[in-house]
């Protein structure tokens, strides 16, 4: 363990964050209690990070801006799709933590899912596809089903597709550009859990709760703490984080998101180098939160697991075609509620806020959970 007195006092640190969106607003309210200062580097004037910390409006390769984040303790990130020319001008000069190396493995699919079997866990089957010969036989290679999605971008069920032929596969490889994919073999499971793992500088390592997820057209709908997940998948789960953590030598913050089959057998999905949105739910129900245990990661704070004390569940808000918004005065008289909203425009399939729900019990929760949802479109 390092010696008290070697541990930074966190009033005396600075974080930088690459991006300022809801995340970056999030991690910040969470280093703020710490006495921790706050530097974001986000083109966006409306940057909804911009309410609770240092606003650097600029690209995020722009040289003044970066050589103000250069200045703080550490930097990291709030979202995966940042240019390599900004680590590469970051490198050398300041701690970023995910580095250049994991934040390239994580953002290409497919390079993602060969370092997750090289660290010894299980993906569902899948077949890079980089040129149109690759087509020819790849859905039969995973099983004869399957999702086609790009190797890079894409999230919150963009950029992919679901074929069960052929034709299909080749007209999905044309609507998606006939950029570089991973078909994915279709998982018959049972549900989908996640759980985050921390790793500072010093090899030291912490794990969140495991959540059980739903979606809603691609995008997460709700995350219930505890998951109902037969005994031992937590224990399962951490093995298979704590494997990744440290084959890929993760400094910060990594979320994994994982299958759960019949047999009780968990294949890693996808990860993100950061916080998560089904993390959202350790903000309420007591205990640490996701964000702080980011926070502490990066700056090389003492680490500890988190989850919430109480049974939690998170709802979230998601902008609509119609422009139908919550039942505002609802939710709010709802026992156990708290609102989280992200100070965005609202847009079709645009996450604008989230809602936490804390309860005494597990049948509680779920009785309250059904009727959070009934008021939330």
């Amino acid at each position: 363990m390092t010696p008290s007195s070697l541990i930074p006092h966190p009033s005396s640190l600075s974080l930088g964050i690459l991006g300022g969106g809801q995340l970056a607003q999030m991690l910040a309210l969470a280093a703020l209690p710490l006495g921790v200062k706050v530097v974001v580097l986000e083109p966006d004037p409306q940057a909804p990070a911009r309410l609770c910390a240092e606003h650097l409006q600029a690209g995020y390769t722009d040289p003044a801006g970066l050589a103000r984040l250069a200045a703080c303790d550490a930097v990291t990130l709030e979202f995966e799709n940042v240019p390599v020319e900004a680590l590469a001008a970051l490198e050398g000069r300041v701690p970023v933590r995910p580095g250049g190396a994991l934040l390239a493995r994580s953002k290409h699919r497919a390079r993602e899912k060969e370092a997750l079997r090289a660290a010894g866990v299980q993906t569902a089957p899948f077949v890079p596809l980089e040129h149109e010969a690759d087509l020819t036989g790849a859905l039969e290679a995973v099983g004869g089903r399957g999702i086609l999605k790009t190797s890079q971008l894409g999230y919150d069920g963009k950029g992919q597709a679901r074929v069960d032929s052929e034709a299909q596969l080749r007209a999905a490889w044309d609507t998606l550009g006939r950029v570089p994919c991973v078909l994915e073999g279709l998982i018959s499971f049972e549900r989908e859990v996640s759980l985050a793992v921390a790793r500072n500088a010093a090899g030291a390592v912490a794990f969140g709760p495991l959540v059980e997820n739903t979606h809603r057209q691609g995008i997460l709908r709700t995350s219930v703490f505890p998951a109902a997940a037969p005994e031992g998948t937590t224990a399962r789960a951490r093995e298979m984080a704590r494997a990744v953590a440290e084959a890929w030598g993760l400094e910060g913050l990594l979320t994994l998101e994982f299958f759960q089959l019949p047999g009780g057998e968990l294949l890693v999905n996808e990860v993100a180098p950061r916080v998560h949105n089904s993390g959202h739910l350790t903000q309420d129900g007591g205990g640490l939160s996701q964000f702080e245990a980011q926070v502490r990661a990066v700056l090389g704070l003492p680490l500890a697991d988190w989850a919430p004390l109480h049974p939690t569940a998170m709802v979230n808000i998601i902008g609509t075609a119609d422009g139908r918004e919550p039942d505002w005065a609802g939710i709010d008289a709802l026992p156990g509620t708290r609102l989280h909203l992200y100070h965005k425009a609202s847009r079709p399939g645009r996450k604008l806020g989230h809602v936490n729900l804390v309860a005494p019990d597990r049948e509680t929760l779920r009785a309250r959970l059904a009727r959070l949802e009934a008021l939330i479109p």
